[in-house]
């Protein structure tokens, strides 16, 4: 992953939590946007980021997690 998409990454997080207008924003606020980005950017970046703040117990549950993200990367099929 290039350098420069990281650093759009972090200054797009930091703008959208200072448009919340807070001095103090929750972990899991910030937690829940990188994996956003990390989900658009890397998928495997997002599932070993997930793996350890979510932190999955076991195989079957990152398994899980991985299956949710192919599904939602699959294109709609026309019906």
């Amino acid at each position: 992953m290039p350098v420069g998409e990281i650093e759009n990454a972090v200054e797009e997080i930091e703008q959208e939590l200072y448009r919340l207008g807070r001095q103090e924003v929750p972990s899991n606020v910030i937690g829940e946007l990188v994996m956003e980005h990390l989900q658009r950017m890397d998928k495997i970046a997002y599932i070993r980021f997930a793996s350890v703040y979510r932190s999955f117990g076991d195989v079957e549950t990152m398994f899980e997690e991985i299956q949710h993200l192919l599904n939602r990367a699959k294109p709609a099929t026309e019906t």
